[in-house]
């Protein structure tokens, strides 16, 4: 004869409810890892696509057949191309952002008791790959204007932990290390520091000297009661920096402004000044710099110059090793190549 089993003795007190487990179960890691992963790669990937369709819209005075039309007549690898070049240091900016915050943030987490939510940055951090990191920084060490440069050494401290004690075991090889490291930004960078003192540049001065002590002090793990808060202000301020900075990048012409000479009637001429749409054998289509598109029979153009916009103009007297401080590293190596920059009178005079 058998016997059933016995049924597992009830824990809960004579008298009250079991406690009923609400709430959505935890979510497995591998599952978080690729939310984490799905989320950053829309992001680069999308950010991107999403200025530049704005652009268009921009570029063409919100008017909806302007835009069409420049829908119809730019390319997507043009379009990818002109984003590039003129937002690279922008998305560049935003991935340096997300790396450094976010290495601090994992390794500040690390350290806090189990169960604690992982900061989204630190979760970005986690799925990327290394070379992914590398590549960002080098984009915006050719991208950034040399003025900002030096806030990129504390960026890849933090983003990469590399505290001063990874440097030497011993406290005087260190020491002398850190000393070499310093003297050697110095010879780069103190004629340009002096400078900038000479003509009351301090903000110039304050982004030349402090970046390299702030290196020092950057990596973590940062306190557990500022660890969570942190967290939500930089994700917040990192949001808002990118949309401060895609203002002017939404703005940004998608086409090279150009100055048309047009000859309408005999010994009367007219110089337009706007973008080039699109140039077929019947006329030459301009989206004119102040709004409007105009058709232009090509028999009619006589000359066209290429001219540089307000923001290409230089406004600071540093330069850094005969590199201006306005220019990044790409522009100041173009400009070697080719050092003589005119800006054409018609430029000058046509508004």
């Amino acid at each position: 004869m058998t016997t059933a089993p016995a049924a597992p003795p009830d824990s809960t007190p004579a008298g009250s409810t079991p406690a009923v487990r609400t709430g959505p179960p935890p979510a497995d890691p591998a599952e978080r890892r690729a939310r984490a992963t799905q989320s950053f790669w829309t992001a680069v990937v999308g950010v991107p696509a999403v200025f530049s369709v704005l652009r268009l819209g921009v570029e063409a005075g919100g008017e909806l057949q302007t835009t069409l039309l420049l829908v119809s007549n730019v390319g997507t690898v043009n379009l990818l191309a002109g984003f590039l070049t003129t937002a690279a240091a922008l998305l560049s900016t935003a991935l340096v952002a997300v790396f450094a915050l976010g290495a601090v943030l994992r390794v500040s987490v690390e350290r806090m008791p189990p169960g604690i939510r992982r900061p989204l940055f630190a979760r970005w951090v986690d799925i990327t790959p290394a070379w992914f990191a590398v590549a960002s920084f080098l984009l915006a060490l050719v991208t950034w204007r040399l003025l900002y440069l030096p806030l990129l050494l504390p960026a890849f401290v933090a983003a990469f932990q590399l505290d001063p004690g990874r440097l030497h075991e011993k406290r005087v090889p260190r020491i002398l290390l850190l000393a070499v490291g310093f003297a050697g930004y110095l010879w780069l960078l103190g004629p340009t520091v002096l400078d900038a003192g000479r003509q009351g540049e301090v903000l110039a001065v304050v982004l030349l000297v402090v970046p390299p002590v702030l290196a020092l002090f950057v990596t973590g793990p940062l306190p557990a009661a500022v660890t969570r808060p942190l967290a939500s202000v930089t994700e917040a301020a990192v949001l808002a920096m990118l949309v401060w900075a895609a203002l002017p990048v939404i703005s940004t012409p998608v086409l090279p402004l150009t100055v048309t000479t047009v000859e309408s009637a005999p010994g009367v001429t007219e110089d337009i000044r706007g973008h080039v749409v699109t140039v077929d054998d019947v006329s030459m289509v301009l989206l004119q710099e102040r709004g409007g598109v105009r058709y232009v029979p090509v028999d009619q153009v006589r000359a066209q110059v290429l001219c540089p916009s307000e923001e290409e103009l230089p406004r600071r007297q540093l330069r850094v090793r005969d590199f201006h401080v306005e220019d990044s590293l790409l522009e100041g190596l173009g400009r070697r190549v080719r050092p003589v920059y005119r800006i054409d009178a018609a430029c000058r005079t046509v508004t």
